[in-house]
């Protein structure tokens, strides 16, 4: 099968925001291409880098975020949708820079579409323990290294790096051997097993999307957590039914503002939740809200433009 690929022009800003609008087209995934994620995550020679120069060069100046299609019958109502849904994105985010918005279209076949998703990823670092190993990739831990093998399939972007790292560096330092964990929103599943990872007694990772569950369980069983980490369809309200010691959730700032409270009533005495996919320009509001939810102390981490909030129960 030939398949449509539909890239848009944009922001590391406004990349989440362009990653939805594919994805809501029909899209099983993105692939998020931003020269800022090789200038945050070079290392110093001698050590990998999470993506190579002459790549960085290849992305130039703008965020490229792509999503792939079937080329079928449906394929012009796809593309007229996502021009549509690009064209209304200033009306619904005013107070982001979108960038260009231009919308690309290309077709590829079978096997240049599966290179596509693996010639880009190299193992990366996320926090100080976390490694994420790409499963066609080869890796050698350094001592203290916790390896997390991904096979993402289609479910797979390079956009949340700073999100996900304060995620996972916010999780390394409160999560103690024997706590229980939920996920909201677990996506991949990297923080999940990340918590299992770091000792967690039990995980239940939730998504709202059906296929981020497959791809997330199948990662918790490659990484060996079949056992310790439960990979559950729906949100939170419906799939949880006890207390836990921690609550995770790098979403976005809407949905954080909206299930703070609610959340409180999920965690332990003492407890925390850790929350990321803030925007900058969100920070004071979400924070409002969670002091208006209740929580006490908040820890709040920077990188770029995003922000990281651990949230302590009282």
């Amino acid at each position: 099968m030939d398949w449509m690929k539909i890239t848009v022009l944009t922001t590391t800003l406004a990349s989440d925001l362009v990653s939805e609008v594919l994805i809501d087209a029909g899209s099983a995934g993105t692939v998020i291409e931003d020269k800022n994620d090789v200038a945050l995550n070079q290392r110093p020679e001698g050590q990998w880098d999470i993506i190579d120069e002459d790549i960085a060069r290849r992305i130039g100046d703008d965020v490229k975020v792509t999503g792939f299609y079937p080329m079928d019958e449906r394929a012009g109502d796809t593309l007229a949708c996502v021009r549509e849904k690009v064209k209304k994105l200033p009306e619904l985010a005013p107070d982001i820079d979108l960038g260009k918005l231009e919308v690309q279209v290309s077709g590829i076949d079978d096997e240049d579409w599966a290179e596509n998703w693996k010639k880009s990823y190299k193992p990366f670092r996320l926090g100080r323990h976390i490694v994420i190993r790409p499963g066609w990739t080869q890796y050698a831990p350094e001592p203290g290294d916790k390896v997390i093998t991904i096979d993402p399939g289609m479910a797979f972007g390079t956009g949340t790096h700073e999100t996900t790292g304060m995620c996972v560096e916010l999780v390394e330092q409160y999560l103690r051997p024997g706590m229980t964990v939920m996920d909201i929103g677990t996506g991949t599943g990297i923080l999940a097993i990340t918590a299992a990872h770091m000792g967690a007694k039990s995980v239940l990772a939730s998504d709202i999307d059906p296929m981020a569950v497959r791809v997330a369980d199948e990662n918790v069983r490659l990484n060996g957590f079949g056992g310790t980490i439960s990979c559950v369809c729906g949100d939170l309200l419906d799939v949880a039914d006890e207390k836990v010691d921690l609550i995770s959730a790098n979403i976005i700032a809407d949905v954080i503002i909206n299930i703070c409270a609610p959340v409180r009533d999920f965690i332990k005495p003492g407890g925390v939740f850790i929350c990321s996919g803030i925007a900058r320009e969100r920070e004071d509001e979400t924070i409002n809200a969670l002091k208006r939810a209740g929580y006490g102390r908040l820890d709040v981490r920077h990188n770029g433009e995003w922000t990281a909030i651990a949230c302590f129960e009282n």
